[in-house]
């Protein structure tokens, strides 16, 4: 039996996925899945070269690193190509950093960022307070 979803709930904006080339990755989307792919575009904050693909309700972000020192870099040398983290939008970033904080979950960094792909707010929730999943809260 499903349950209702509360009207303000977060719901998964996208799922990020580490790859070694976005050229090398898009194509399975595209032309064999049929998706649709946003242009590339850079993430200069994070390092990243990155690339949406629509999958209805929800997208896949394909993340390249641009340099070395990068967390995708980092991501890859650690555990190769594959699930980064999930993205949840929410209406209010703050608001929900102070929920996060209140009952003691572990944030990435200290400070909301700006500028993340598509232009959005974000932040990011650590793994060991997300049950091993790397969260990234948005707000457009």
């Amino acid at each position: 039996m499903a349950s209702a979803t509360k009207p303000d709930a977060p719901r998964i904006d996208h799922v990020g996925v580490a790859v070694e080339s976005i050229a090398a990755a898009l194509p399975l989307y595209v032309d064999d899945l049929g998706c649709e792919a946003s242009e590339v575009f850079d993430v200069p904050a994070e390092k990243v070269r990155a690339v949406m693909v629509s999958t209805g309700e929800s997208r896949i972000e394909l993340l390249e690193a641009t340099r070395p020192d990068s967390p995708i870099a980092r991501f890859i040398t650690k555990r190769g190509e594959g699930i980064h983290h999930i993205a949840m939008k929410v209406g209010d970033v703050e608001a929900a950093v102070t929920r996060l904080r209140a009952s003691g979950r572990r944030l990435v960094t200290e400070d909301v960022q700006s500028g993340g792909a598509g232009g959005y707010r974000y932040i990011f929730v650590h793994p060991k307070s997300a049950g091993g999943v790397l969260l990234e809260l948005i707000e457009e």
